[in-house]
């Protein structure tokens, strides 16, 4: 059985954070070197971008090293959301910086920051709760407040063009899809198969059939999104990668998404953030 990243006790602030942080950018590495993932980069080919690939995200990654264990050390002591946004806009700008430009982790600096940071304050106030619900508790009415006051996005445009939750309304909820849907199929692949990469696969898909992906909306709208839900619907309903051949099907939704220019980037920041979960123990 392939178990969890065990954090140590009794440890300093700063070490802890700084724990938090490896964490964080091992679940983003983790994320990124998965393959096959429909239209998303991977080691296999750059999916449905043309400006982005594998060392785009890499120099992302290490400009990114920085800001989590700022974040996990401002959630252990007790900042008030205000304070991890600007962390999370100064982390914004060195991601640009490093990629010229290129946005590749907008949305996992936004929600696995704000998971880092209730890691760093659950371990200093020794709680016993889920993170997702650490975030809630604590920042979700900054959380949504904020969004009133931000500029408008690709994802804030889908948002409220097509009518459907988006990550902030997500993260001040709890992060309700990642913990019903995505962390359970995650436990459940590893349960049975003992394996990280059919267990991302499971998760992924997960994801796909049920998020109300932004990403995807901006791209394709929704017979782009309605695409993305039925195909990995199907591929779960026939077993998914707890099967044999699983891997030939990913592929054809691969081949198919890039087909489409469709790339689900909302369900790979969640894929990231489910392996920040595990990393923590949780599930």
């Amino acid at each position: 059985m392939i178990h969890p990243i065990q954090l140590r006790p009794d440890r300093s602030h700063d070490a802890l954070s700084a724990e938090i942080g490896r964490s964080a950018i091992w679940a983003l590495y983790t994320e990124l070197s998965l393959a096959p993932k429909p239209g998303l980069v991977s080691p296999l080919d750059n999916g449905s971008h043309v400006d982005m690939d594998m060392g785009t995200f890499m120099r992302s990654l290490s400009a990114l090293r920085p800001y989590y264990r700022e974040i996990a050390a401002a959630g252990a002591a007790d900042a008030p959301f205000a304070t991890l946004a600007r962390l999370g806009q100064a982390a914004e700008r060195r991601m640009l910086a490093a990629t010229g430009g290129i946005n590749t982790h907008r949305g996992a600096v936004f929600c696995i920051g704000l998971l880092a940071a209730a890691a760093g304050l659950r371990r200093v106030m020794g709680l016993d709760v889920p993170l997702g619900r650490i975030v809630s508790d604590r920042w979700g009415p900054e959380i949504m407040a904020a969004g009133t006051k931000a500029s408008p996005s690709h994802g804030s445009l889908a948002v409220r063009g097509h009518g459907v939750r988006g990550a902030r309304q997500e993260a001040a909820e709890g992060f309700p899809t990642l913990y019903r849907i995505v962390l359970p199929a995650l436990h459940q692949a590893l349960a049975v198969t003992g394996c990280r990469e059919r267990a991302g696969i499971q998760a992924l898909f997960a994801s796909m059939a049920h998020l109300a992906d932004t990403n995807l909306l901006h791209r394709g709208g929704k017979p782009g999104l309605d695409f993305i839900r039925e195909r990995a619907g199907a591929f779960l309903a026939g077993g998914g990668a707890l099967r044999a051949g699983w891997r030939e099907e990913a592929l054809a939704l691969h081949r198919d998404s890039v087909a489409r220019w469709l790339s689900p980037g909302g369900s790979a920041d969640m894929l990231a953030a489910v392996w920040f979960l595990w990393s923590q123990g949780e599930g």
